[in-house]
């Protein structure tokens, strides 16, 4: 399976985090989030495909992750914008950074990471971050498009659930169901219409609404993604103050 390891043992038993049918409950994404992009593995998986994280481009040169999508500071990676990438597809090579801190913190995960591409990214325009603190009032209704290159299906057979896997870009609208300091959780139950996201998903972005703006990246989940997208904000002070290395903040 992909990588499975997130912020504290615990919090991450699961990568990415989220759905059942498509990056559940979901859509092709085709051109709708350009700068949202996939990990490439360095050889296939057993069943063909290569991604095994997702991810959004913030700066030509800068791709946002989580930390549990990478080994160690200074691994080098190779970054894909393709809608459905085969093997042979224009990569991005860079080098991976994670917190440092991450881990570290049971109340705050910093499961977080960035991806310091070796050539700027042209003809893709970088999504935006969140001003501080500007998550702390959400409404109960408020929307988020979730996008990535997870689990397009899970099937229930008699060995156990299987995830399936095509390297396709998706999105999915969900609707927030908690939020505290750390974290916003966001219901991708189908049968209130809401969609999420699921293993493979992990690192991509929540964007806010329809907006251009990640409010959060994918982090973890229920395991039959079904339920719940737990993700990591991007406007509080910590996740700031990692960024803030990397990036020009708003």
């Amino acid at each position: 399976m992909r990588r499975l390891i997130t912020a504290a043992a615990a919090v991450a038993a699961l990568l990415c985090a989220a759905p059942a049918l498509a990056i559940t409950n979901g859509t092709l994404d085709g051109n709708a989030h350009p700068n949202v992009g996939g990990l490439v593995a360095p050889t296939a998986y057993s069943d063909g495909t290569w991604i095994y994280c997702s991810g959004t481009l913030i700066s030509p040169t800068v791709f946002l992750t989580a930390a549990h999508c990478g080994d160690a500071d200074g691994e080098r990676v190779r970054v894909t914008f393709d809608t459905a990438y085969q093997a042979g597809d224009t990569v991005y090579a860079g080098t991976f950074h994670p917190d440092a801190l991450y881990g570290h913190d049971e109340s705050d995960p910093h499961d977080i990471a960035v991806v310091v591409l070796d050539k700027a990214v042209k003809g893709i325009a970088p999504a935006k971050l969140p001003a501080a603190g500007s998550l702390s009032r959400l409404s109960g209704s408020q929307s988020f498009t979730s996008v990535g290159y997870g689990a397009y299906a899970v099937t229930n057979e008699p060995g156990g659930h299987q995830y399936l896997y095509n390297d396709v870009r998706m999105q999915a609208t969900g609707t927030l169901n908690s939020i505290n300091t750390s974290w916003l959780r966001i219901s991708m139950n189908p049968s209130t219409g809401n969609g999420g996201t699921c293993y493979g998903d992990s690192g991509g972005p929540n964007f806010l609404g329809n907006s251009t703006t990640i409010a959060a990246t994918t982090i973890t989940g229920d395991a039959v993604c079904r339920s719940t997208n737990v993700d990591y904000r991007l406007d509080t002070a910590s996740a700031r103050a990692f960024l803030a290395s990397y990036v020009a903040l708003p």
